[in-house]
């Protein structure tokens, strides 16, 4: 019979649906809880999608058969701009264009049957999940985690909103790439700098966590240890604090920079010749995006004050600039400039002719100022430092911290490159702010018991106009003052659609409880998430605030442990055959649907995986489909081949009873299953699937009717492609005469003596001479054997200081090296 694939498919769908098989038990034995990121519903899903889906899949059946209790949801990051813009471009509302795209959306991704548990589905857009976005944000506010203020923040004249610095990528919006510009607006934050450090110092115990996203996460955290000095503003005595990881250079200082934003400037009186000059500058500065501003090889620039600082080190008088280098965000937004050993202060000092002064001299040479072509920042010795001369400068850095903390100029200081959450958002789509501006009580939360704060359906007008559209709802924004029942308005901002994603890995735990985000005794159960599936895009936003919330929330008792997911895996993106990125704003996409209805599910599943490693680009091509359906079909006529038969499944055989190609059969069956097994738990699923194809060429040279491992052989194969090819596995291990589901099937274990390799002895010639003797597997790759050769002491001995030209094989038998 040929493979049907169509009937094959909507057959074991259905039948898994009425069984239950994706259900998680309430109380697992042996949890495994297997989490991909969730979806933004702007569309249908394409083939991107689909990958990142079916890596989650092929992992959460493969532990089914390993006997875990697998629990594995799915659900719609439905809030926020992606959905907003759509909506707006077709002119229909957000809800209904969101709920409409969710709808298509499910039915694609179960008509692929892929193994989620619909039953715990999640849409944040709905009250019944939005309202704990609510109480996590009182409770964060209880905590003094949630604040106002007035501050320059990032934004978007496109979106016409606000946007995080996380949502800043090289100074253009994330989502629709426009360039960033700075307003001055009142907003609402997180404090997740009071998590830095944790952040910061809990990423060493993330084991299961690529190294790359924990580096990322560094940098962006971005510890930095030194010390705050005071130096102070000539005439007015005002103070003027500067933050630096390097005091050894403070008598170098020459100079030095505010930031254009800083609150300082409104205040300090500066010069009449100066003042317009200033204003200038900082309008101007203020419209380029900070990575233009920080990056160390772009042109510096800036314009002096007219003011002067005074060294609290040398009594020295500086000049205090205006350097579009400096952030009001870092440190204290003043910057001392030592331009002798700091390359941005040196390239600034030469372009406006400031003074240079060598203060650390280096171990062996001696720095002349008019001589320099760069700064010198390394280490050295203090010179032209007073007291401090001749002192190293590891020791030089701790005496100045110790005598700035004795005269009163300066303290230890850590300082982050991490800066607040800024989560409000000027839109209409997402989770109203739950506060109440009263003009006699201030601001005031809105109680618990009042949650959730519901968004309006009716707006007569949810277009972006640089303010939230929800003050223009009377009936939304006119309310009572919880504290003295006075008229107030409700606060118009919505939150930031990440918000919605740092926590949802609970609620798909207990997903219908209103009276509490989650049971606790249901995080105790299945918490932390054992893998999570995702792009590395999120490295600094998502999964930065996925461990905040879970911090805060084990400090209000919610739950016992420090981080949301113990392994992370970053898949790699599907490209077109330009090699961009599918997405649906660059319309190159190419939608599953369409694939499987020509090829059928496991068809389009195989093909993928065995395109590139599941943590690797891949390039979309239909080639591999043809490929991925000869192989099925094989593997589907090799069943039926063998009909059925009553077999000991957990037998092992004694390779000296069996026929030659029985044996090289059933050898070649356990080094898959050992292969398989450790690709699957590698993520290396495009060698799974090679490694079984190899598989199937050993069995297909056996006679079914005369070979006694045969049939053996192929109910072990219907177990070991279940993950990868799920329809065509259930199919074939019925027809081998199996009653339940194979993924209730235990996975295969290989045969050790099975898989031990014939040994052989090598002869190690060397220009002819015998050098070396050593033992190696029979039949070993060459390249593998020659890793062999080269290992060998007498081996190195005889080449060392010699050019190996040649090496000559005879297989099982002599390695001739010639060298010179």
């Amino acid at each position: 019979m040929p493979y049907d694939f169509k009937s094959i498919e909507s057959k074991w769908q259905e039948q898994w649906e009425e069984s239950g098989l994706y259900k998680a038990p309430d109380k697992p034995q042996k949890k495994f809880y297997c989490l991909e990121m969730f979806a933004y519903p702007s569309g249908d899903i394409h083939m991107g999608h689909f990958r990142n889906y079916v890596i989650g899949d092929v992992l959460a059946r493969f532990k089914m058969m390993q006997g875990y209790d697998v629990f594995h949801p799915f659900g719609w990051d439905a809030f926020g701009l992606p959905a907003e813009q759509a909506a707006i471009q077709r002119k229909v509302h957000p809800r209904q264009w969101t709920l409409k795209n969710i709808e298509v959306s499910r039915q694609t991704l179960e008509r692929v049957g892929l193994s989620y548990d619909w039953d715990k589905e999640v849409i944040t857009c709905n009250p019944d999940y939005y309202k704990w976005n609510q109480w996590i944000f009182l409770k964060l506010y209880e905590n003094d985690l949630a604040y106002r203020a007035k501050s320059l923040v990032n934004w978007c004249p496109s979106c016409k909103t606000v946007l995080a610095n996380e949502q800043v990528e090289g100074g253009r919006c994330w989502r629709c790439e426009s360039e960033v510009t700075k307003k001055e607006l009142e907003q609402w934050f997180f404090r997740i700098t009071a998590y830095a450090e944790r952040l910061l110092a809990d990423l060493d115990k993330l084991s299961g966590w690529p190294e790359n996203v924990k580096i990322m996460q560094r940098n962006w955290i971005g510890k930095s240890e030194g010390v705050e000095l005071d130096f102070t503003l000539e005439k007015s005595g005002e103070k003027l604090s500067v933050f630096t990881t390097r005091p050894d250079t403070i008598f170098g200082v020459t100079f030095m920079s505010i930031a254009p934003e800083h609150p300082l400037l409104k205040n300090i009186q500066i010069p009449a010749n100066y003042r317009k000059q200033v204003e200038s500058y900082v309008e101007r500065s203020l419209k380029k995006s900070e990575i233009e501003r920080t990056t160390v090889s772009g042109e510096k620039e800036g314009v002096f004050t007219g003011l002067y600082a005074i060294n609290p080190f040398s009594g020295e008088k500086v000049q205090l600039w205006v350097a579009d280098y400096v952030l009001a965000t870092y440190g204290t937004g003043i910057v001392m400039g030592v331009p002798a050993h700091d390359q941005r202060d040196f390239l600034f000092a030469k372009k406006y002719g400031l003074p240079i002064k060598v203060v650390i001299q280096p171990p062996d040479q001696i720095l002349e100022p008019d001589k320099m072509e760069a700064a010198y920042e390394k280490p050295g010795t203090m010179v032209n430092s007073g007291v401090f001369n001749d002192l190293k400068s590891e020791g030089g850095i701790q005496k100045v911290i110790e005598y700035s903390a004795k005269q009163g100029i300066g303290r230890r200081k850590i300082n982050y490159k991490l800066r607040d959450w800024l989560v409000s958002r000027q839109r209409y789509w997402g989770t109203p702010i739950p506060m109440v501006h009263c003009p006699e009580c201030g601001i005031v939360p809105v109680p618990e018991d009042e949650l959730p704060v519901l968004l309006p359906e009716k707006v007569k007008d949810f277009l972006p106009k640089g303010r939230s559209p929800l003050e223009d709802v009377p009936e939304f924004i006119n309310t009572g003052c919880p504290k003295c029942k006075e008229p107030a308005k409700r606060d118009p901002d919505t939150m930031d659609t990440f918000v919605d994603s740092s926590w949802y890995q609970l609620r798909y735990l207990d997903n219908k409880n209103a009276q509490a985000l989650c049971d606790r005794k249901k995080i105790t159960d299945w918490m932390p998430v054992d893998k999570y599936i995702g792009g590395i895009t999120h490295a600094t936003g998502h999964l930065l605030y996925f461990r905040f919330f879970n911090k805060f929330f084990k400090d209000i008792g919610l739950l016992g442990f420090d981080e949301p997911t113990v392994e992370l895996f970053n898949h790699g993106m599907v490209l077109d055959s330009k090699g961009e990125v599918m997405s649906k704003s660059k319309g190159n996409v190419v939608s599953p649907m369409t694939v499987i209805g020509d090829y059928g599910v496991d068809t389009t599943r195989i093909a993928i995986l065995f395109a590139a490693p599941p943590g690797k680009e891949m390039f979309w091509s239909e080639e591999g489909l043809n490929g991925a359906t000869r192989f099925l079909s094989r593997v589907f006529r090799l069943v039926e081949m063998a009909g059925k038969q009553s077999i000991d499944i957990n037998q092992k055989f004694n390779l000296s009873l069996l026929s030659e190609t029985d044996a090289a059969a059933y050898r070649k069956l356990n080094w898959a299953i050992k292969k398989v097994t450790e690709d699957i738990q590698g993520f290396e699923f495009n060698t799974a699937v090679a490694a079984l194809m190899e598989l199937l060429n050993s069995i297909s040279e056996l006679v079914p009717g005369e070979s006694r491992v045969f049939a053996y052989c192929l109910h072990k194969v219907s177990q070991l492609i279940a993950p990868l090819a799920p329809h065509l596995a259930e199919e074939i291990w019925q027809q081998l005469g199996y009653l339940d589901s194979v993924f209730k099937s235990s996975w295969p274990e290989y045969d050790r003596e099975a898989i031990k390799m014939e040994q052989v002895t090598y002869a190690v010639q060397i220009n002819g001479r015998l050098r070396a003797t050593f033992d190696a597997p029979v039949n070993l790759p060459e390249e593998e054997l020659k890793k062999l050769v080269l290992a060998q002491e007498k081996v190195l001995y005889h080449i060392k200081e010699k050019q190996l030209l040649k090496t000559i094989i005879v297989p099982n038998k002599l390695v001739n090296l010639v060298v010179k």
